[in-house]
């Protein structure tokens, strides 16, 4: 697989001491928390800033019909987005793709962010342009989503692909995390 650089140039391949470093600190099975900043670690060496969040779906049998309760399992910027931090979806086109079909999504410009977030300014005054979303699915459902947000206003097809394979390999440990009640 072809993954360019943070500063832009294309290396040809994942650098081999990042592979290490993942296999290090993934092989020995570290609580999620400490998986996912391994896992951060590796998206910014890969992609340059940006944010990434782990929310769990958090929806339960007593809820409205037509919402999606989210709730923030992980964050790489707690201060801007903290674990713990709920939101209610309503069902879009977005939530269809991502939390009803587990659909990647992904969302480049100012406009497709202000068109799925509700909190699309913040987003923009962290200067975040660009998200790829990966469901975590488990059991069939969508139980998480792994969040990317990058400085750069789109994505190359080998952005997206690294997203998808860190999201793989966050998988297990984001969906050890549980909803707070």
């Amino acid at each position: 697989m072809q993954v360019p650089s943070a500063a832009g140039a294309d290396s040809g391949v994942l650098p081999l001491a990042l592979c290490e470093t993942l296999c290090e600190a993934l092989g020995r099975n570290p609580d999620p928390a400490q998986a996912l900043a391994a896992i951060e670690g590796a998206r910014q060496a890969l992609l340059g800033p940006g944010l990434l969040t782990v929310n769990l779906v958090a929806t339960e049998p007593g809820d409205a019909p037509g919402e999606i309760h989210l709730q923030r399992g992980w964050s790489s910027d707690p201060a801007a987005y903290p674990v713990g931090g709920r939101k209610r979806k309503l069902l879009t086109p977005w939530t269809e793709q991502l939390l009803v079909r587990g659909e990647v999504f992904i969302g480049e410009g100012e406009g497709a962010l202000a068109s799925v977030f509700d909190d699309h300014a913040r987003i923009a005054a962290l200067g975040l342009q660009a998200v790829i979303n990966v469901p975590l699915i488990e059991g069939g459902r969508c139980r998480a989503t792994f969040n990317a947000l990058g400085m750069r206003p789109w994505w190359t097809r080998e952005d997206i692909a690294v997203v998808r394979l860190l999201a793989l390999l966050a998988a297990p440990f984001a969906l050890r995390l549980r909803p707070a009640p």
